[in-house]
């Protein structure tokens, strides 16, 4: 399996080098050549093991990942997702399913983060040590990252004291939790460095991608032994683990008697970048039998509003609302699904990617609207909705979700609604509620406390759930990251971080 550049510009190229480099060097994104075949039986995924062997979990991903990346000897795989699926997950099973009455709840967020970044940047650090060794890379890697909360500190944790590596995270100063802000704040790590910027999510991802882009900038790191990768999801090496869980998940219903072998279910996922939902796309086009992707938008509409129309258009105003990881505006995967859905026409999407970089704005077309209108539902809820839809649930079932979440679940429901398609539906739930414990416990009434980490404190009192480990005594950690810049000022923060 080869990896080809979305701009078309560059020679196949394996997918280690692809994770190694992250972003192509004519700005691109790499996919590989051809999207394989399911790998493994769905009805056999999930069976029991031996004792010694592989999680469950940890065999489809292993499955999954020697599907995409098959330059990967099956040893180094193995060795990947071992490392990463561990203990540090708080569910034996990783991914628990949670039914309630008109979906199932996906939980990807029992990792040592509490967010759902934690199933691919667990394994991603291991991946790219493993690429670079195959690669003979003896140059340092540099980890440049933008984050809207959630990958930042899943990526600070994944490659805190990993040798051979330095990473470096912007944030929204303004645009994050107080709980996200906190853990990235804290991180400890000889090879780590945090940056707020005064301005939104697309600017810090503007700002990382402007990086990337500056030929003169990239010599001068190689000269001394530097270079570039990202754990964005633009890295492929972040994207194909998300894959996994989807293909897992199915199984578990299966193996769970909820559904039928080859019942086609519904996925419904809260996004902002467009990623994952995206690799929920590539399940399906290796087999996974899904029908419909609902893609939940909260008012940064800007994706609900490309699937209804085929226009995607930034000149609106960014809104930060209650549910931050979503409040982004250029949805750098969506170039990956139009390169798939063109045919491979690098030619236009060079030239979308060039409209939208030059005039904020692109328009793919009546029939490229409708190829991908017959995958993707997109809809979305403003805060009010989201937190009533919080409330009900937890009032009617005793099911509490974080504030992406109740995105999700609030689009399902006027999706159902709407279509009258009461098709079996999984909504990936994104984040444990205590990383927005002031939304969750102001949509469910409860009183807040003097700060974030007390209303955690009133939010576990009021409802019985105990606050993830990894929340836990944040308040009490001593900030190692203090460093706010200008959103003109990245480049300069780069090379501050690595050789200062």
């Amino acid at each position: 399996m080869k990896y080809i550049s979305t701009r078309g510009h560059e020679a196949p190229i394996t997918s280690a080098a692809a994770i190694i480099r992250g972003l192509a060097l004519d700005r691109g994104l790499y996919v590989p050549e051809t999207i394989p075949a399911l790998p493994l039986s769905l009805r056999g995924a999930n069976a029991t093991k031996q004792s010694g062997t592989p999680t469950p979990y940890a065999a489809v991903a292993h499955s999954t990942l020697a599907a995409f990346f098959t330059d990967f000897a099956d040893d180094e795989l193995n060795a990947c997702v071992t490392a990463a699926y561990d203990e540090k997950f708080d569910a034996p099973d990783i991914t628990p399913i949670v039914k309630t009455e008109n979906a199932y709840f996906l939980e990807l967020w029992h990792g040592s983060t509490a967010a759902f970044k934690d199933m691919a940047l667990s394994i991603l650090p291991w991946l790219l040590k493993t690429a670079a060794r195959k690669e003979g890379e003896d140059k340092k890697i540099a980890i440049l990252t933008a984050t809207s909360g959630d990958t930042g500190k899943a990526a600070l944790a994944g490659f805190a004291d990993v040798p051979g590596t330095e990473i470096i995270v912007f944030y929204p100063k303004d645009g994050v939790s107080v709980v996200q802000e906190r853990q990235m704040l804290t991180q400890e790590g000889a090879n780590v460095h945090v940056y707020g910027i005064r301005g939104n999510f697309d600017e810090a991802q503007t700002g990382v991608k402007s990086v990337f882009a500056d030929a003169a900038l990239a010599e001068g790191l190689a000269d001394r032994g530097v270079r570039l990768s990202s754990a964005n999801s633009i890295n492929i090496g972040r994207l194909v683990p998300q894959v996994a869980y989807y293909i897992n998940a199915y199984a578990k219903l299966v193996a769970q008697g909820e559904v039928a072998d080859g019942e086609r279910i519904n996925v419904c996922v809260p996004t902002g970048n467009f990623g994952n939902i995206l690799a929920a796309w590539y399940a399906k086009q290796m087999g996974l039998p899904i029908a419909k992707l609902i893609c939940a938008s909260n008012e940064n509409k800007i994706l609900t509003d490309f699937i209804n129309t085929g226009v995607y258009d930034t000149r609106r105003d960014f809104i930060l609302t209650s549910s931050p990881s979503m409040d982004i505006l250029v949805s750098s995967n969506l170039e990956r699904l139009l390169f798939h859905l063109s045919g491979g026409d690098a030619e236009r999407i060079r030239a979308l990617m060039g409209g939208l970089e030059e005039n904020g704005v692109y328009d793919v077309g009546a029939e490229a609207k409708s190829s991908f209108s017959s995958d993707f539902y997109g809809g979305y809820a403003e805060m009010a909705m989201s937190h009533v839809s919080l409330a009900r649930l937890w009032r009617e079932e005793s099911y509490l979700m974080d504030t992406h979440t109740a995105v999700a679940y609030a689009v399902y429901m006027d999706y159902r609604a709407r279509t009258g398609d009461t098709a079996k539906t999984l909504i990936a739930s994104t984040a444990s509620p205590y990383k927005f414990a002031g939304s969750v416990a102001g949509a469910l009434g409860i009183e807040a406390g003097a700060d974030e980490f007390a209303t955690l404190g009133n939010l576990e009192k009021s409802t019985g759930i105990a606050v993830p480990r990894s929340l836990r005594g944040l308040e009490g950690k001593p900030v190692l990251h203090d460093a706010v810049i200008e959103k003109t000022a990245v480049k300069a923060a780069v090379t501050d971080a690595l050789f200062a």
